[in-house]
């Protein structure tokens, strides 16, 4: 089997130090591996399996005998640089929004439509944090029962908004328990304490960008109708890392909790913690640091028919964001498509 030259993009940022932290956890067998970021990271070393890596950075250029690159620089930077990476040879996986909806760029889950890896034009995109713990938890119920409608709130921990955001919670935390003033930047509400039913800009129907994402990324991902009626709220909370959220799915065919349960204990790369009785259920800080998207609550709803609630959380650094990208990379070495 051929091996990949390596490059990460971002490898000084949050998620490249946890894409780092997972290419290691997983042995990701490579050929020669590169760290790449903005000028202002270049020079900088970082260690890696014991070795230490100078930051290189980031310029058309620097891609030259990169096979996969695995970048996490933000929208802006995969603009600048996805096409001058794929000229150069490589598969580039990007984590931003930037190609997300393309139509010529698969929008991959690992573990639900890896086949459409092979489809790739040179650019395979990772999608929003959110909807990847959901379209684990939804596949297999899907393939089951075929989903009608879906109505999903989300609530988001402020890591998803970066190391800034994490800094913002605790700085906010403690000015708040000290009663002094504190001037909020990231967020346009003050977090501590506190949540806010905005992330992202507001579009002209009321949703905002960040809810837009996982309608529009679940009716790809899941080769759905274009027209199946998704809704969703996303709530950032004063939670570090975690993900979680508040799931209601109608199915075509009828599918009750006991089949549901059943359908998610045999699915790969979910944990199943339901037992509500004896307050088993999955909570974010329980989810910190670990791969499996978890679910509870699992329970017939009432106001709809042919449907099932129920709960699930993630750590959205990991299969949000720097776990599906290495995946998805592991992937691409398996099927040899780079």
């Amino acid at each position: 089997m051929r091996k990949p030259v390596i490059g990460v993009l971002g490898a000084t940022g949050v998620v490249g130090r946890n894409i780092l932290k997972i290419l290691e956890e997983n042995n990701v067998v490579y050929e020669d591996i590169k760290f790449l970021a903005s000028k202002k990271s270049a020079g900088k070393t970082l260690q890696f399996k014991g070795k230490d890596y100078t930051v290189i950075e980031a310029t058309p250029n620097a891609f030259e005998g990169i096979n996969i690159v695995l970048a996490s620089a933000g929208g802006s930077t995969s603009l600048a640089l996805a096409h001058e990476a794929v000229k150069r040879g490589a598969v580039y996986i990007d984590n931003s929004s930037a190609f997300r909806m393309e139509k010529d760029v698969p929008l991959v889950i690992a573990g639900v439509n890896d086949e459409d890896i092979r489809t790739h034009k040179g650019i395979i995109a990772n999608p929003n944090c959110s909807t990847s713990q959901l379209m684990l938890v939804l596949k297999p119920l899907h393939d089951y029962a075929g989903i009608k409608r879906m109505v999903v709130s989300t609530y988001q921990s402020v890591s998803g908004a970066g190391l800034a955001a994490i800094n913002e919670l605790r700085e906010n935390t403690i000015a708040a328990n000290d009663k002094k003033p504190f001037e909020n930047k990231v967020f346009k509400k003050p977090i501590a304490y506190n949540c806010i039913p905005q992330i992202d800009v507001f579009c002209d129907n009321g949703y905002t960008k960040e809810e837009m994402k996982v309608t529009n990324e679940t009716r790809k991902i899941l080769h759905l109708n274009p027209n199946t009626p998704i809704s969703c709220t996303a709530v950032r909370v004063p939670v570090f890392v975690g993900h979680s959220e508040s799931v209601t799915v109608e199915f075509e065919k009828e599918i009750t909790p006991e089949k549901a349960r059943e359908i998610l204990e045999n699915a790969w790369g979910v944990k199943v913690v339901d037992n509500p009785q004896n307050y088993e259920y999955p909570t974010a800080i329980e989810a910190a640091d670990t791969n499996p998207v978890y679910v509870g609550r699992i329970r017939k709803d009432i106001a709809f028919e042919n449907a099932i609630s129920f709960w699930c959380v993630a750590d959205n650094l990991r299969i949000g964001a720097a776990l599906n990208t290495v995946r998805i990379a592991e992937k691409v070495i398996e099927m040899q498509v780079f």
